[in-house]
């Protein structure tokens, strides 16, 4: 009774995990894509030189990831392409006293993007993606903006590289 017992209970504890599979869990529209070519974002806003640091961390964040391998466009199964849409600074505190002096600022990013088969055709539907920040400011809000851009450039990259390789 007891060696019969023993399967049973054995297929019933691991009947659960069936449908589970170890490795890279992409949606279904991107099984065939292994390797991604990323070329330089385009720039819609009116800050100089951001698209080289935002294009950059992108790729840092999908070599982390690791569920595609960044490669040159000719030999890519696909190509993201993408455009800075905002770069947007909004106060979030003031000084007690004088609520038209800002003291912390939030920075947030904003890219829109588009995946394209080697064929040339759109993988998936367009999407837009955003990551922000926050900072306190000194002496010079333009200064201390410019160095929070990496951060929401990081968390920007995390977003996206979150939308295509896990779905959602």
């Amino acid at each position: 009774m007891k060696k019969a017992f023993a399967p049973l209970l054995l297929t019933l504890l691991l009947g659960g995990c069936a449908g589970y599979q170890l490795g890279p869990a992409t949606p279904g529209y991107l099984r065939q894509v292994h390797t991604i070519a990323i070329p330089t974002f385009a720039n819609s806003t009116l800050v100089p030189r951001i698209e080289v640091l935002v294009t950059g961390t992108v790729i840092k964040q999908f070599q982390q990831d690791g569920t595609f391998r960044i490669v040159n466009a000719d030999v890519a199964d696909a190509t993201l392409k993408g455009e800075i849409v905002g770069v947007n600074r909004s106060p979030t505190r003031s000084v007690r006293g004088n609520v038209l002096s800002t003291t912390e600022f939030n920075l947030n990013v904003t890219v829109k993007y588009t995946l394209f088969g080697r064929d040339g055709k759109t993988l998936g539907s367009p999407g837009a993606v955003g990551g922000g920040t926050s900072f306190f400011v000194g002496s010079d809000v333009a200064t201390d903006e410019r160095q929070a851009l990496p951060l929401a450039a990081e968390e920007l990259a995390r977003h996206l590289v979150s939308q295509l390789s896990e779905g959602w």
